[in-house]
């Protein structure tokens, strides 16, 4: 399909799943310098929307929900992307100082951040689908391997709990994994006991009810079935 198409039919997706704040922000946010950089650069590199995420919901170093530009899930990898326009970011000094603490934050929860200036991705996108083809190169490698099998072990919402396990030290809760995902808790449940069925989770019971308060995922995080 043509990138119109295929981004349409992404877009839509998103907006169909999202309530709330999660989709004033998609509605506010994917605007003219997210879409340049999906058309200019994400979509000569990868040619699908798989895995990639826009205005995703994350929590700064003080807990409040941040959105930010893109954020494509590969595996246990989480990669974000920040189209920076020098209007917005620039010219007001504890706006810029936050940003860059964001940034810096969200790196020492294991996501890399890749600042995208709206000037560059303007006038010269050659220079950043070059430097970021070399960057993703391996992931987008790894990506194309693992779809190439025949039959996925796991379901989109068994990776995704895995996924989620992964980013908050292993663990799931599964209130909250059904709040994060846009799940019914029972739904989140369900897909939790298949997991620990196959060997990819461990309930985790609480005193002598055996009451499981939580899941802990104990795979790998490099493993390819989280892809």
């Amino acid at each position: 399909m043509s990138f119109q198409m295929e981004h349409e039919k992404w877009m839509s997706d998103h907006l169909r799943r999202r309530r709330g704040e999660r989709l004033d922000a998609l509605k506010r946010g994917h605007g003219y310098g997210n879409r340049l950089f999906v058309e200019q650069i994400w979509w000569p590199l990868a040619g699908h929307f798989h895995g990639l995420h826009p205005e995703y919901e994350v929590k700064d170093w003080r807990g409040r929900s941040y959105f930010v530009d893109l954020m494509w899930v590969i595996g246990g990898i989480r990669i974000i992307f920040e189209v920076m326009d020098f209007g917005s970011h620039g010219t007001d000094r504890t706006k810029y100082r936050r940003d860059l603490n964001r940034g810096l934050f969200l790196q020492a929860q294991d996501c890399s951040v890749y600042y995208i200036s709206l000037d560059e991705l303007k006038e010269n996108p050659s220079f950043i689908l070059s430097a970021l083809r070399n960057i993703l190169s391996p992931y987008l490698a790894a990506e194309f391997g693992v779809k190439r099998r025949v039959l996925k072990p796991y379901s989109k919402i068994e990776r995704d709990l895995m996924r989620a396990a992964i980013r908050h030290n292993r663990v799931i809760r599964p209130a909250e994994a059904a709040r994060e995902l846009e799940l019914h808790t029972m739904t989140v449940i369900k897909y939790c006991r298949l997991l620990v069925e196959k060997g990819k989770f461990r309930a985790v019971p609480r005193g002598v009810s055996g009451r499981v308060i939580y899941y802990e995922y104990v795979g790998s995080i490099q493993s390819p079935d989280l892809v």
